[in-house]
């Protein structure tokens, strides 16, 4: 009978047991790199700032040592592997809750950053404009302690009065911006919305430029808050210009009173000469006396057809309009005086002082 023969053992080279151990390592390796890269990170604060120059490195460094990432490679890597590593942008990040190392380099090679919400409201004036840009959080102060004229000439216009100036709106901004940025962006907004409406205004209406056209429209910003009474109320002050009529306008003597002014108008405000009391002078103030909206801009340029020139507030944001200075003394006893009859009501329009909050 035959011999039984033990088979040949296989005897696995070192070759391929290192072969097999790279494998290994690099499936490993791929696994843990993929699961680094989208699992959460858990910041412990709300925004990162990538400075201006970062590298992949650097930026990795700082993340490690915020706790975001396991350790100061993977992050690397991954940025150079995908191509991105130098693809950063400069500026602050928020880290919203839950977000990976994946999103947060999409987020920064594509400079989303965080931005910051500046509202300029209708009707301030370039005192309050000023205040909000002080106050406005992560915005470069450039402009500290300047004055108006110098001012007008750090964003480029100088020789120009700031006042009526600047469109109403809301501003983006993010770290790093100035706030002569932002006035520059917001005077330039200006432009862009009064220079067409002039172009394409009422050929009727007595105003000889844009100057002037931003000057009434500031006037009839403070008169009313109401988008409806506007072109009513430049109606007003346009017949006024047409027949010579001071237009005897309580916003503009406020101004010309300045921060002094205590809420109160007197008697005695309306009678003392500024070159902004239009009681006492006569056609328009010499600048604007606020920030107009753009529908008040449209308003004076495209004003209602109407015969009025007395308005008078009922008190509760709303105006009675008069054709005649009879009327308007009906008007003003029933909404300003109670029912008692003035001893006397004076020309123009004709209105007592009054509280006013403009």
């Amino acid at each position: 009978m035959g011999s039984f023969r033990k088979p040949p053992s296989r005897i696995v080279s070192p070759k391929a047991v290192l072969l097999l151990s790279v494998v290994a390592l690099g499936a490993l390796a791929g696994f843990y790199i993929q699961w680094s890269w989208g699992r959460p990170l858990t910041p412990r604060v709300d925004t990162i700032v990538v400075k201006p120059g970062t590298t992949m490195r650097g930026l990795t460094r700082q993340l490690y040592e915020l706790d975001m990432v396991l350790e100061p490679y993977t992050f690397t890597w991954m940025g150079y592997l995908t191509g991105r590593s130098r693809q950063l942008k400069a500026g602050e990040y928020r880290l919203h809750p839950g977000i990976s190392a994946a999103e947060l380099l999409d987020q920064i090679v594509a400079g989303r950053v965080v931005e910051y919400p500046l509202v300029l409201v209708e009707g301030w004036n370039f005192r309050q404009l000023l205040h909000a840009i002080e106050a406005a959080p992560k915005l470069t102060q450039t402009l500290t302690g300047l004055g108006p004229a110098e001012i007008m000439a750090r964003i480029g216009y100088a020789g120009m009065h700031p006042e009526g100036r600047f469109f109403p709106d809301t501003y983006h901004y993010s770290l790093g911006h100035t706030d002569a940025q932002v006035l520059a962006r917001a005077f330039e907004k200006m432009q862009t919305v009064v220079k067409p409406e002039w172009a394409g205004r009422d050929a009727r209406v007595p105003l000889r430029s844009v100057d002037e056209a931003l000057v009434l429209a500031s006037i009839v910003e403070k008169e009313t808050g109401r988008a409806d009474e506007r072109p009513l109320i430049a109606g007003v002050f346009v017949n006024r210009l047409r027949k010579g009529m001071r237009l005897q306008s309580d916003p503009t003597v406020i101004y010309g009173i300045g921060p002094a002014f205590d809420g109160n108008i007197r008697l005695k405000d309306l009678r003392q000469d500024t070159a902004y009391n239009t009681y006492t002078r006569a056609g328009l103030p010499p600048t604007p006396i606020a920030m107009p909206g753009r529908e008040s801009i449209i308003a004076v340029l495209h004003p209602a057809d109407t015969q009025a020139l007395y308005f008078v507030s009922r008190g509760d944001g709303s105006h009675v309009f008069s054709n005649t200075l009879v009327e308007h003394t009906v008007a003003v006893t029933k909404y300003q005086l109670g029912g008692h009859a003035p001893a006397a009501i004076g020309a123009g329009n004709g209105r007592p002082a009054r509280n006013t909050s403009h």
